[in-house]
């Protein structure tokens, strides 16, 4: 399961053990951790997704974007120049920019380097060109915006290491056992004071499961029903994501003809 379908999930069930009374009277403290589980999940998701630096080097690639097309639009308007020695500095300039065939809707790194070595030709080979069109502004800014690219993402990089790389993995697998200790007990609750009080939460959870088997992994999962009978039977497979499936409400996976409980998700995939 993906990531964003984990949270998802985890998220839903937390919902609805927080609106319903019984379970929260009798299992609150479960409830209080998987809250706090899916929390932590929600944090780790959060930092996989965006760098806070990721805006930084958007902002700095714009403005560098912005200057390049401007300076390419100045060497293309003095091409025309009436002033000879001006329109042969223009025109050295505009193969330059053949040259290179710089386009900024390249990858950034790809964009980065080639401006790297673009502005330094500048700065050398093409100093008198430059100076005598009067663009030198136009290549010191250039030039200030693509190292400033450079910084943001060798710093996004560097922070990347530092991160805790299991960190998505070690909250999901602690929201998946907060979410199972819940299930374990209300299976337990309905066994022992009747399923009354609990089928509701029992049927929901078992919906869910059927729903994100069928449209998250692609799975044929079967339809739940309640039942009065405890299912006496284990799971086949020891339940990595999920709770028991014995219990008072129709499983998936539960055994006997009396259907299980709050059936388990399948096994998270690693992100």
């Amino acid at each position: 399961m993906n990531n964003g379908a984990h949270f998802t999930f985890v998220t839903n069930i937390l919902a609805r053990a927080e609106a319903d009374s019984k379970v929260q009277e009798k299992a609150g403290g479960l409830v209080t951790a998987l809250k706090t589980a899916v929390a932590a999940e929600d944090e780790a998701l959060k930092l996989s997704q965006k760098s806070l630096l990721t805006d930084d080097i958007a902002k700095a690639d714009a403005d560098r974007d912005a200057l390049y097309l401007g300076y390419k639009k100045a060497v293309e308007a003095f091409l025309s120049f009436p002033l000879q020695e001006m329109a042969q500095a223009a025109k050295e300039l505009a193969q330059h920019i053949k040259d290179y065939r710089i386009n900024p809707a390249d990858q950034l790194d790809k964009e980065t380097g080639l401006l790297v070595n673009f502005i330094a030709d500048l700065e050398t080979k093409y100093a008198t060109q430059v100076s005598k069109l009067g663009l030198t502004a136009f290549v010191t800014s250039m030039k200030e915006a693509n190292e400033r690219v450079r910084s943001f993402t060798l710093q996004r990089t560097e922070n990347r290491m530092t991160q805790n790389v299991g960190a998505m993995k070690a909250a999901r697998t602690a929201a998946d056992e907060a979410y199972r200790q819940l299930v374990k007990m209300v299976n337990a609750l309905a066994m022992v004071f009747g399923e009354a009080d609990y089928v509701a939460f029992i049927d929901y959870v078992n919906t869910e499961i059927v729903q994100f088997k069928r449209q998250v992994l692609g799975q044929k999962a079967g339809t739940t029903t309640s039942s009065t009978t405890p299912s006496e039977e284990e799971p086949t497979t020891p339940p990595a994501g999920g709770g028991d499936a014995g219990g008072t409400g129709g499983g998936e996976s539960g055994g006997g003809t009396g259907g299980g409980g709050a059936d388990e998700i399948p096994d998270p995939e690693d992100p």
